[in-house]
């Protein structure tokens, strides 16, 4: 059996390594994997590959720095081409990404099988790029790979269950990917072993290109800072960028962009996660932290159900004091609400018995 993998970000090439592994303990079984370049990364260089154990793309289209339709047209192309080439029984794409609607699209025009992982997510915020690639994702593919209940209830509400489309239950591969890397974590530069600080990561647009809600963001956390709470910020540089332009000073520790090894032993060494991500909001619960999410809404909504994660309103006046109320909360993560860790040898034994 033959797959394509798509993918087209950092963080996909982490969670797909999980099935990579998985795939290469099947001797009957080959997987060929398309790096679209969507998100340019320039860490992501043969170290890389080599220290995340992960297989190198045998594709790099380098299409990346365009709009979204430019960028969907010039991926749907180019995929098309590499599949009359390699001719795979899977193409498999992950979340909601343009690379993920264009991989699937080229696949489906093809009568390839499409495999979506992470399927029937919803923020049911149809503003957001994301929210809509999922959505038409779903409705192409030939086999839906669900990590939560919430998940398979959004398909069932979009009436799915009417549909000639296989749903599976498989669990979150993430978490697989967490499990696997937790033991290779590495402490960042900078920081003290047993430090326990607040982890705040912001980056979103929404976020930071809005001075009114980005400066609501940064007093509050400067007033933690000064009430004594220890903050430590791995910044992006474009994020930076904006703050020193409006001239406003970060009261607390940033420190540069670190990789995910990195910040898997910040998240495990935090106190608090505070954080516009969507990924950060889950492993949050896998490392067993409560999670503030500086957003009007989340795609994982039972992390808010089930009273690990907080949607906050960046607006409110009362922002730091909303904060405070979380200071000491922790948490319980025993209920698994992401599976048991074995999501990429769920997904494969699917795939072989879905094959024909």
């Amino acid at each position: 059996m033959k797959i394509v993998t798509v993918l087209g970000a950092r963080p996909q090439f982490i969670k797909a390594s999980s099935l990579s592994r998985e795939i290469k303990k099947r001797s009957n079984c080959e997987e060929i994997i398309i790096h679209t370049g969507q998100h340019f990364d320039k860490n992501m260089s043969h170290i890389f590959f080599e220290e995340m154990q992960i297989p190198e793309p045998k594709y790099n289209l380098d299409i990346n720095s365009l709009s979204h339709g430019a960028m969907t047209g010039r991926m749907l192309e180019e995929i098309e081409k590499i599949l009359l080439i390699e001719k795979p029984d899977w193409l498999v794409v992950y979340g909601d990404t343009n690379s993920t609607i264009a991989g699937a699209l080229a696949a489906k025009k093809l009568h390839i099988k499409v495999a979506h992982i992470e399927a029937g997510l919803r923020s049911f915020d149809m503003r957001m790029p994301e929210e809509i690639n999922r959505i038409l994702t779903d409705q192409i593919s030939d086999i839906l790979f669900c990590p939560t209940n919430v998940a398979i209830n959004n398909l069932k509400n979009d009436g799915f269950d009417d549909k000639d489309i296989k749903i599976s239950l498989s669990g979150d591969i993430m978490f697989d990917s967490a499990l696997f890397y937790k033991s290779k974590m590495k402490r960042p530069e900078g920081i003290e072993e047993g430090e326990n600080p607040i982890l705040v990561t912001i980056h979103r647009q929404e976020n930071t290109d809005d001075p009114k809600r980005l400066r609501n963001i940064i007093t509050a956390l400067n007033t933690l800072s000064e009430e004594g709470n220890k903050l430590i910020w791995p910044i992006h540089p474009r994020t930076r960028k904006i703050i020193e332009a409006h001239g406003w000073p970060i009261k607390f520790k940033c420190i540069s962009p670190v990789g995910y090894l990195e910040m898997l032993y910040l998240i495990d060494a935090c106190s608090l996660v505070i954080t516009d991500s969507g990924g950060l909001q889950k492993e949050a619960y896998f490392f067993n932290k409560y999670c503030l999410t500086l957003r009007d809404s989340t795609e994982w909504v039972e992390l808010v159900e089930n009273n690990v994660n907080t949607l906050i309103n960046v607006e409110d006046k009362q922002l730091v004091n909303n904060i405070k109320g979380y200071l000491e909360k922790t948490i319980d993560n025993s209920n698994h609400l992401y599976g048991e860790g074995n999501t990429a040898a769920i997904i494969m034994d699917e795939l072989i018995e879905n094959q024909a």
